[in-house]
């Protein structure tokens, strides 16, 4: 069963200096049908103005994943890690027992561009860590690269959840199959061009929960990134 969550039917916010779309329920917008995906809670995709930012606030056992498409992200937090952040390069931060953390656009002239990716760990109450990698344009080309994992396979980042994503750019008419295991779900989030899953079309912004499928087959209508989600 695939059930789509359209672009357009996401949350919305638009604070001036940021712009943001909720895939699922987040701060003061609630949709009581995506209010998350099994260890999945929040898939935000971020518009963030030249030169602003979140500036220094906390989180507490939570992983999340930032995923840049345009722009450099400036990164500070509480581990005494610091970092710029352009498209192909990853982040994993670890909340744990507490970190905090600001993130601003690193122009003062660009806008940012980015995914801001919430997983639910394994358990409460572990060590916070940070992990950043890069991931090149042809690693993804016409294929799945794994970037994040529960035990860091081939390179990718781990993280603290029987979680795995990938990533891949795909060119018009290229078609990829990602396997399913029995008892495993998937989510699948588009956030270039047009593409169809196991015959569905979906666009630049759309998710799509996979729940009953063993195969999931994407076909390029034009150039296309996705991010695939593996969850148990």
């Amino acid at each position: 069963m695939i059930r789509t969550r359209k672009s357009g039917e996401r949350g919305h916010a638009n604070h001036g200096w940021l712009e943001s779309y909720h895939t699922f329920s987040f701060a003061n917008y609630h949709d009581p049908n995506f209010t998350g995906f099994h260890d999945l809670l929040v898939i935000n995709e971020d518009y963030i103005k030249a030169g602003q930012g979140f500036g220094t606030h906390g989180h507490k056992d939570m992983e999340i994943v930032t995923y840049v498409l345009a722009g450099a992200l400036e990164h500070k937090d509480s581990m005494g890690t610091g970092s710029v952040l352009r498209p192909g390069r990853v982040q994993r931060m670890s909340a744990g027992t507490g970190v905090s953390h600001s993130e601003f656009n690193h122009s003062k002239k660009e806008s940012l561009h980015l995914l801001q990716i919430w997983i639910l760990p394994r358990k409460k109450g572990l060590p916070p860590s940070y992990e950043e990698r890069e991931f090149s344009a042809h690693e993804k080309q016409n294929r799945l690269q794994l970037i994040v994992s529960p035990e860091g396979d081939q390179g990718s980042l781990r993280i603290n959840q029987d979680a795995s994503i990938y990533a891949a750019r795909l060119d018009e008419g290229k078609a990829i199959t990602h396997l399913l295991k029995p008892g495993r779900h998937s989510w699948l989030q588009v956030s270039q061009g047009t593409l169809e899953l196991n015959g569905k079309t979906l666009n630049a912004g759309d998710g799509a929960a996979v729940e009953d499928e063993f195969e999931l087959k994407l076909v390029a209508k034009k150039t296309s990134e996705v991010l695939i989600f593996d969850l148990p």
